[in-house]
C-alpha cells in the first residue's frame, strides 16, 4: 500500500486536493478503484498532516433488478469509525429497461454523478472523492480526442459552482496495475460490478487500444499523460505550472 500513498499523497500536494476541517465524502462503487481510494484516505490521515474527516457513499444501481451486497465495505468503514451508507437507486433500471440506451455509460454516469452531488450535500460534505487513476485519465484524454475530435480530460480538481463542492481525484498519479496488484495483495473487499455492459464499452476499447500501443512501444501512456501534464490541459499541470518558454 506504501507505493499507493506515494502517489495518493503527490496528488493531493501536486494539485491541493485536501485542506484542514474538509469533509470528504468518498464514492465507493466497490471496485478495486474506489476502495483503494477509500483504504488510501483512512491510512494517510494517520500522518499526512491535514485535518479531515470521510463519509463513503455507495450508489446501489440495482443492476437486474438486484439489491447488491456491500456488507464487505460496511465492514471495513466500521472497523476504521468512517460513517458509510448504501443509497438504492433505480438506475440500472432506467438505464437498461425505461430507456434502454445504446450507450449506457453516458446516461449511468451523468444520473450517478447527480446522486452523489446529493449526498454529498445530505451528508454535510464539502468534497468528492473519486477514484478515477492514471489510466482513466490517458483514456479519457484519447477518447476525446478520437471520438469527439478535441483536447480535455477530466481534471485532479474541479469546482461544482451549482453545488458548492470540490471534486477531487487522489488517485490520479496511480496506475491500474499497481492498483490491482495493491487490491489482491492487501485483501481489499472487492465487489465486482454487475452492469450488464461491464467489459464491451467504448472505454475497454481504448483500453484495450492502449495496452496494445505500450506493449509495442513501452512508455507510450506516459508520454501522453506528460503531453497533458507539459500543456497544463484541464489543470494536469498542478498549482505551481509554469508555462514553458517557446522557441522560436
Amino acid at each position: 500500500m506504501q507505493k499507493i500513498l506515494g502517489y495518493m499523497r503527490k496528488a493531493i500536494q501536486e494539485f491541493d486536493l485536501i485542506h484542514d476541517g474538509d469533509r470528504i465524502c468518498v464514492g465507493v462503487s466497490g471496485g478495486k478503484d474506489s476502495v483503494i481510494l477509500l483504504n488510501g484516505l483512512i491510512l494517510l490521515k494517520r500522518f499526512i498532516g491535514i485535518d479531515y474527516s470521510l463519509t463513503a457513499v455507495t450508489l446501489d444501481p440495482g443492476f437486474n433488478g438486484e439489491t447488491g451486497d456491500y456488507s464487505p465495505i460496511a465492514e471495513l468503514c466500521e472497523s476504521s469509525g468512517i460513517e458509510y451508507h448504501v443509497i438504492p437507486t433505480q438506475i440500472g433500471e432506467i438505464v437498461f429497461n425505461v430507456r434502454n440506451e445504446t450507450n449506457p455509460c453516458s446516461l449511468c454516469a451523468r444520473m450517478r454523478r447527480g446522486a452523489l452531488h446529493d449526498a454529498t450535500l445530505k451528508y454535510g460534505c464539502n468534497k468528492i472523492a473519486l477514484g478515477h487513476n492514471f489510466d482513466d485519465a490517458v483514456e479519457t484524454f484519447m477518447m476525446n480526442l478520437f471520438t469527439e475530435g478535441r483536447i480535455g480530460c477530466f481534471s485532479p480538481v474541479s469546482y461544482l459552482s451549482r453545488k458548492q463542492i470540490h471534486l477531487i481525484r487522489p488517485l490520479v498519479f496511480a496506475p491500474e496495475r499497481e492498483i490491482r496488484k495493491t487490491a489482491l495483495k492487501c485483501g481489499l473487499p472487492i465487489i465486482k460490478s454487475k452492469c450488464p455492459a461491464d467489459g464491451h464499452t467504448n472505454r475497454q476499447s481504448m483500453k484495450e487500444f492502449l495496452a496494445e500501443k505500450e506493449k509495442a512501444d513501452h512508455g507510450f501512456k506516459d508520454r501522453i499523460f506528460g503531453a497533458m501534464r507539459r500543456s497544463n490541459i484541464d489543470g494536469w499541470g498542478g498549482i505551481n505550472y509554469i508555462p514553458p518558454e517557446k522557441k522560436y
